[in-house]
């Protein structure tokens, strides 16, 4: 029988959630931006949100409702058949198949309910509202279906909603205690540069990376985000006020080491003439101390006034070395000369021939040796050391005939001898007194002295 529907078919009254609206999709079509469920690609359940509901069975309107020779529409539950409307437009095959596809439809918002839980735990209270909503409507739903097991889901979302707002709370807690820790230490390692770092160009990268990250940290009260802002805040401007008042020192330290070094530059240049070799080296030599104590001037002018510096020394040394160089020439002649004064007095300066005769040929050397003059510098130790051969063979020959003719060594040797004379006639008027013992111990005393007698008499003669 082919007829509209009357005007008590509850199928056309206000439509319930999972209700074909009036000049919407036919029955059976999903509603346009739904997704079929075929098309419905859920993420993957995160771990704490394990929401399932196994393979869905395909629905059976045959098994769960059936319609009337009146037309009414009826579907059962477990409390019995219930009344869901009237079907006039078609068969009652087609009248199922039209309140099955309103089941198949609401089936499917729940199918979604439950893949948005395990993709957006986040959402889990929203998502709990609709599945507590469909679940209040199911009892009045116009569907033909197993609405039991719509029920069974609705309330395993709900369950399962709470459970996940739980753990969603639990985890946000925990990321937000992570993200507190991790601009805590990122504020702390701020202060601790602030406070003591000196490294000025690798601290300002590292407080500048550090405000980098701090923008990737979320998920903290805008409270403690605050007041962690601010300690980073401080550290970055207490750093920034270090370190400009430290190049600021810096600057006025290197305008004060310019002007020292511009007045070391004028004392400089003012001797770089002088041919007062000696004092002016060692004047040369107290201002380079001084500038080296001077420290750095700015950078763009630093090395030019070194240069200036620099310029009126060599000025001077190599004037001096010119003229040392000059000189060295005619020490050069000075040197040859006294190499031939050596080479002729050499043989007449024998003291083993006549000690007086080598005493006055030694004179005559040194006055004719200092006549000469200087020898190059390099070579003034070299004819100190010639003439002083000279003079020590002169010396050692004079000092022997002196220890040869000494009075007092001579009457040391007789005094040995007297001494030696006086135990050896006790020991011949021991011996004639019979005590033989006394006389052998003077005849010893008597033979050490004489040891010494000769001792001394050879150290004589050896001079």
């Amino acid at each position: 029988m082919t007829s509209s529907p009357n005007s008590n078919d509850q199928a056309h009254k206000a439509p319930k959630p999972g209700a074909p609206k009036p000049g919407g999709p036919k029955p059976g079509v999903p509603k346009p931006g739904v997704p079929k469920p075929s098309a419905v690609a859920p993420k993957a359940a995160p771990a704490r949100t394990p929401v399932t509901v196994g393979d869905i069975p395909a629905n059976d309107p045959g098994k769960w409702g059936r319609i009337a020779d009146d037309g009414t529409v009826y579907v059962k539950t477990a409390e019995g058949e219930r009344s869901i409307g009237n079907w006039q437009a078609g068969t009652p095959e087609e009248g199922l198949r039209h309140f099955g596809a309103k089941y198949d439809n609401l089936s499917t918002e729940i199918e979604l309910l439950e893949a948005r839980l395990r993709a957006n735990p986040q959402d889990s209270e929203r998502i709990k509202s609709a599945a507590a909503q469909l679940r209040d409507e199911l009892p009045t739903a116009a569907v033909i279906g197993d609405i039991a097991a719509l029920d069974r889901r609705l309330q395993t979302i709900i369950d399962h909603s709470e459970e996940t707002r739980e753990q969603v709370q639990a985890d946000r807690a925990e990321r937000r205690e992570q993200a507190i820790a991790q601009k805590e230490k990122l504020a702390a390692e701020a202060e601790d540069i602030a406070e003591n770092s000196t490294e000025w160009k690798a601290a300002g990268d590292r407080i500048r990376a550090i405000l980098d990250e701090w923008k990737q940290i979320k998920g903290i009260d805008r409270t403690t985000d605050n007041a962690l802002w601010k300690r980073y805040s401080r550290a970055r401007d207490s750093f920034k006020r270090r370190r400009g008042a430290h190049f600021a020192e810096l600057d006025r330290n290197r305008a004060a080491a310019r002007e020292k070094k511009e007045e070391l530059i004028t004392r400089a240049e003012a001797i770089q003439d002088s041919t007062d070799w000696g004092a002016t080296a060692r004047a040369y030599r107290d201002l380079m101390q001084e500038w080296k104590k001077a420290g750095r001037a700015p950078r763009e002018v630093d090395q030019k006034l070194w240069e200036r510096f620099r310029a009126a020394q060599d000025h001077f040394f190599a004037a001096r070395d010119a003229e040392n160089a000059e000189r060295d020439k005619e020490f050069a002649n000075n040197a040859r000369a006294k190499d031939a004064l050596i080479a002729e007095y050499d043989s007449q300066i024998d003291p083993a021939k006549s000690l007086p005769t080598a005493k006055q040929k030694l004179r005559e050397l040194q006055e004719k040796w200092d006549d000469i003059g200087f020898v190059p510098r390099g070579q003034i130790r070299e004819y100190e050391e010639k003439i002083a051969a000279v003079e020590k063979r002169v010396a050692n020959a004079e000092e022997s005939e002196w220890r040869r003719t000494d009075p007092e060594a001579h009457a040391r040797v007789q005094q040995f001898a007297d001494k030696v004379n006086d135990l050896q006639a006790q020991a011949d008027a021991a011996a004639a007194k019979g005590n033989e013992k006394k006389a052998a111990a003077l005849r010893d005393q008597a033979a050490q002295w004489e040891q010494w007698a000769q001792t001394a008499a050879a150290a004589v003669d050896d001079q």
